[in-house]
């Protein structure tokens, strides 16, 4: 059984339109995943899409129960809160590890304090 029958039209536009939106959002962050050509640029663009799309997804949930059942629910802000909080910090302990893993395979550059220049490349 579902209560959704219950929701002024008012707010079903709104719930419907921060769904929409909040999905939109996150296949946007997805389709950059796959479209972006280095780790870095992928790194990114999920990053923003999931902490935003997941806001308007929760936003749309709290909305929408909140008026369902005539009192305020706030369960969705502890996924904000972990959502918020973890997003980032994956992001920058992905993005370290992917830095240090490229300074340690390339090439070391000579600082032995020599005059000689290497060849440009053209």
């Amino acid at each position: 059984m579902t209560h959704a029958a219950d929701l002024p039209a008012w707010a079903a536009w709104a719930v419907s339109a921060l769904l929409l939106a909040g999905a939109g959002i996150t296949m946007i962050g997805s389709l950059g995943l796959l479209r972006l050509g280095s780790f870095y640029q992928r790194a990114h663009a999920p990053t923003l899409g999931t902490s935003l799309g997941t806001a308007l997804i929760a936003g749309a949930s709290m909305l929408c129960f909140s008026l369902l059942q005539m009192r305020p629910l706030l369960h969705e802000v502890l996924i904000l809160g972990f959502v918020t909080i973890t997003t980032p910090v994956t992001l920058m302990l992905l993005a370290r590890a992917a830095m240090f893993r490229d300074t340690a395979e390339s090439p070391q550059d000579d600082l032995s304090g020599s005059d000689t220049e290497k060849p440009q490349k053209r």
